[in-house]
């Protein structure tokens, strides 16, 4: 890679950081599921090995979310938000799915790892879009068998799609009635358990690949790490200024038009061509 292409990945890569972290801070949407398809296309633009990009893009951005899930858990554990005793209930559920998760992604080529990106990203799109926060199907978590299988689940997708927990578990938790903010608060702390072991697993799964990038660790790459993670935590208080000057509905419908636009580029990358 020449040297006008780093300096091309850098600059672009300060613009994805600064984006990922307003939309954090504006919307409450883990930076994840902005990091992934930003970096997918930007892998694509810099012509990095078709087979690599999304596993680079997956990889890294579970990195990302390490340092970014440490910090927004600690502010939400000083203002007594997060549920250590749900946390507690579902690490072992979560983390057994990220491992699978994991195992099946290092199994799965491009086009299988961009499906379930883009498949799950349009269910989330649909959900911001005409999601109401008042829907629930029960008044409480569910017991007996469904109690492990529903984390199991969140870790074995996220892990697959590069997100934190939030994405899926927040819908899920206040469908059963869960507290919104006490489910955004605790998320942080699913969002580590997916990101610290699905990130050594995607180093493990692309390390001595071919034709990885400068400065990658199997299928993290360590520049795109190291510039996303002070952009987007300097410009998360910005995204949270802006939410409480704007409108949240227009924002959640705009933010769910991008994401299925995304995910249509996805779809038509995978079978319109």
């Amino acid at each position: 890679m020449s040297a006008d292409l780093i300096l091309a990945m850098v600059a672009l890569l300060l613009v994805v950081g600064v984006a990922a972290g307003i939309l954090a801070g504006l919307l409450g949407v883990g930076g994840g599921i902005v990091i992934v398809p930003a970096l997918y296309h930007l892998f694509a633009y810099l012509q990095i090995d078709p087979a690599l990009q999304m596993h680079l893009a997956v990889g890294t951005s579970l990195a990302t979310i390490i340092p970014t899930s440490l910090r927004s858990l600690a502010g939400h554990a000083r203002r007594g938000a997060v549920d250590w005793t749900l946390m507690r209930s579902w690490a072992w559920p979560i983390l057994a799915g990220v491992v699978l998760g994991t195992i099946a992604a290092s199994f799965m080529d491009n086009r299988g790892l961009a499906l379930v990106f883009a498949s799950v990203a349009t269910l989330v799109a649909l959900h911001m879009g005409f999601g109401k926060s008042r829907w629930t199907i029960a008044s409480a978590l569910p017991q007996g068998l469904m109690q492990p299988v529903m984390p199991a689940g969140v870790g074995f997708i996220s892990v697959m799609m590069g997100i934190g927990g939030g994405t899926l578990s927040v819908p899920i938790l206040t469908l059963f009635s869960y507290p919104i903010h006490r489910a955004v608060a605790t998320a942080a702390g699913f969002g580590l358990i997916i990101a610290v072991p699905g990130a050594l697993g995607f180093i493990v799964s692309g390390w001595g690949a071919d034709n990885l990038p400068p400065f990658s660790l199997g299928y993290v790459n360590l520049l795109a790490f190291a510039i996303i993670v002070p952009t987007t935590l300097l410009s998360v208080p910005l995204g949270v200024k802006l939410a409480h000057a704007l409108k949240p509905q227009p924002l959640r419908i705009a933010f769910a038009i991008f994401l299925a636009l995304t995910a249509g580029r996805m779809f038509f990358d995978l079978f319109g061509r």
